[in-house]
């Protein structure tokens, strides 16, 4: 019975890692995805134009 202690994590932990790629799969795209990457494009545009401030302020 000592195998079946010694391949339990293992299998627990695929099992789980399994899920959670799924999971994440199912996630991309679909209804939320317009908001997501309007999210993004917003905070990569504020991140753009706080270093543009820096690099005219600075010189």
């Amino acid at each position: 019975m000592e195998y079946v202690s010694a391949l339990v994590p293992p299998v627990v932990m695929a099992v789980f890692f399994i899920g959670l790629i799924v999971t994440i799969v199912k996630t991309q795209g679909g209804a939320n995805k317009a908001k997501e990457d309007a999210a993004v494009d917003a905070a990569l545009a504020g991140a753009e134009s706080v270093h543009q401030s820096s690099k005219t302020g600075g010189a």
